[in-house]
């Protein structure tokens, strides 16, 4: 093991490989419930729209979204002249005032609800692309199953379909929805179900607003504070025993994805990017008598390695796994935190938190190194004068157990967690 910052990175790759195909980076982020688009500009500020999208009438529909109508195709055709005086009138619901973040398959804008004054996150994404809609759906079904909210997982507001002037409410499971249906067929069936590509189809998500940044950006821009590093990690493994009961294996768990909320005074973590996430329920699990949604989801298997290469566990590289994926992930995580172990990203030119091996002038993930080198002994901690507790120590060496029987699962996490940050 090193403890260099890793500026002989080798690869840094999100991906999502089907049938031994390697390849395609995932970008997403997700939503519930918006209002309509309005060809209306009030906004004195342009935002910045993706690249592409250089038509006048999409520029104007990216600063304003309304709420005006939800109204099917038919009754679009009925009123269309009442609908467009009605548009330029409304007063918007949300303000998009900055974008805070681009990838390949969308762009994030901060934004202001009118009638609160929040602040929230809306993510706009063309579905022009099957995988963009596989992508944006993944996430919509994860975020939509959940009955109940949690502090650590980002909070889903809204989701909206745009599809020729026509906004429409998302709702999960909705089969008198044809637009909902199409892109159901559309991720199914890996081709372009929704119209021609002059006619452009969008989802717009909102979602609460994480105003501190990715847990990289926190951790790095400060002095270590074992305070927050004790707080940080019960908040993640809350998380992602919330998500495990829940029937939700996240697939993507990485520092660039875990966001921080500091509107209570302190900081709160987040964890969010559903877009490569998997929902077990009713798949099949040993639930307890008497209680169906009480999937085991350490009892199912998945088969698309999925994820970003230095948080992914050795079966995920072949691509034969369970959610004690999952805890492996959060094991790398964690350890780059306390010992703040980082690499630079070869294609962001970031710094992130991250663990690896070093081989001669490479840098390897450590799931890849314990897949080529099972016997292979992690130098937990790395550094000479560490504070790391016994406790934690162990508990790391199994969060990244080679075999994922030996890792505890997320309930076990949770409360040898609580023991080992107690006694530290």
């Amino acid at each position: 093991m090193d403890t260099g910052d890793g500026r002989g990175r080798r690869r840094s790759v999100r991906t999502c490989r089907r049938a031994g195909a390697r390849g395609a980076k995932m970008k997403r982020e997700v939503g519930k419930v918006l209002g309509t688009l309005s060809v209306e500009n009030t906004e004195d500020k342009q935002v910045p729209m993706e690249e592409g999208d250089d038509e006048e009438e999409e520029e104007e529909e990216a600063n304003c979204l309304y709420t005006n109508l939800f109204r099917s195709d038919t009754t679009r055709r009925k009123t269309a002249g009442a609908a467009a005086a009605t548009a330029a009138t409304a007063a918007p619901r949300y303000s998009l005032l900055r974008e805070v973040g681009r990838g390949s398959y969308g762009v994030v804008y901060e934004a202001v609800a009118r009638g609160s004054g929040a602040r929230v996150a809306v993510k706009k994404l063309r579905c022009d692309a099957p995988e963009n809609v596989e992508l944006a759906l993944a996430e919509f079904w994860a975020l939509a199953s959940l009955e109940k909210r949690h502090e650590n997982v980002v909070q889903l507001e809204e989701c909206v379909l745009q599809r020729n002037g026509l906004a429409q409410k998302m709702s999960h499971g909705d089969k008198r929805s044809k637009q909902y249906l199409r892109l159901v067929e559309t991720s199914l069936k890996g081709e372009r179900v929704l119209g021609y590509p002059e006619e452009p189809c969008y989802l717009w998500f909102v979602m609460e607003f994480c105003e501190g940044g990715d847990l990289n950006q926190f951790i790095l821009s400060r002095q270590p504070d074992p305070r927050t590093n004790k707080s940080f990690m019960l908040q993640l493994t809350s998380a992602v025993a919330f998500l495990h009961k829940n029937n939700i294996v996240h697939r993507d768990l990485k520092p660039d994805n875990i966001l921080i909320s500091e509107k209570s005074g302190v900081p709160v973590l987040k964890v969010a990017d559903f877009g490569l996430s998997k929902v077990c329920a009713g798949l099949g699990g040993l639930g307890k008598e008497g209680d169906d949604k009480n999937v085991n989801v350490n009892k199912f298997w998945l088969s698309s390695a999925c994820g970003s290469d230095f948080y992914m566990a050795p079966e995920v590289w072949e691509g034969h796994y369970t959610a004690k994926a999952d805890i492996f992930a959060l094991g790398i995580i964690i350890w780059a935190m306390l010992e703040r172990i980082t690499f630079i990203d070869a294609e962001s030119k970031r710094e992130l938190l991250g663990t690896y091996v070093r081989q001669g002038t490479e840098i390897v993930p450590v799931g890849e190194a314990l897949l080529e080198n099972p016997k292979m002994i992690l130098h937990i901690p790395q550094r000479r004068r560490s504070s790391m507790s016994d406790g934690i120590r162990q508990l790391l060496q199994d969060m990244l157990a080679v075999n994922p029987q030996d890792r505890p699962d997320a309930f076990e996490l949770e409360i040898r967690m609580d023991q080992v940050t107690c006694a530290a």
